[in-house]
């Protein structure tokens, strides 16, 4: 059995679909959901799925070796980062298979700030034909890792920022939990 532990910094809806993806699956067990934001709706998510929902602070995170321990001791191989923004500490890279969703077709708007809407903005600005969806392994540095997924959309003349994250969100919630069932089995 696989046992996966989700990070998630925000509302959680691709946390909530990968929760309810791997429900009937029984090779893959979701151990919990944490998020670095106490009032993250992602925690709420979790605890109606029956997932144990935590909270953690940076000194946890990075300035120490709690959480990392705590994740072992409950026997997670996998951390599935599903909208979360801090930089993942070398001891959890090297524990750990880390694997990431990015808003965009990597190595394009990639690294340190561009995440969410700030993405979708660049893409815009740059009249990018096409924009998409990047899920791929955490590495050292910031959207570096081996790809293992990409699917595309369109970027059209008239689009905002909030209706070209709309169809990014379509393309993670499709296919954000096959391509970590893919790499988890391949």
């Amino acid at each position: 059995m696989r046992t996966i532990a989700i990070f998630a910094s925000g509302s959680g809806s691709n946390a909530e679909n990968i929760i309810r993806y791997f429900q009937s699956n029984p090779s893959v067990r979701i151990d919990s959901v944490w998020s670095n934001k106490k009032d993250a709706f992602v925690l709420e998510r979790a605890k109606n799925l029956g997932v144990e929902a935590n909270f953690f602070t940076r000194e946890a995170f990075s300035e120490s070796d709690k959480l990392h321990d705590e994740l072992l001791k409950r026997g997670v191989e996998v951390i599935v980062l599903a909208g979360f923004l801090w930089l993942i500490p070398p001891a959890f890279i090297d524990s750990f298979t880390l694997i990431n969703i990015h808003p965009a077709l990597l190595p394009k708007y990639g690294g340190k700030g561009m995440y969410g809407s700030f993405v979708h903005e660049a893409v815009i600005q740059n009249h990018e034909k096409e924009s998409g969806i990047t899920v791929h392994l955490v590495n050292k540095e910031y959207d570096k890792g081996e790809h293992l997924l990409q699917k595309t959309c369109p970027v059209f003349p008239d689009d905002s920022p909030e209706t070209l994250a709309q169809r990014i969100h379509e393309l993670e919630h499709a296919y954000f939990p096959s391509a970590i069932e893919s790499y988890l089995f391949k």
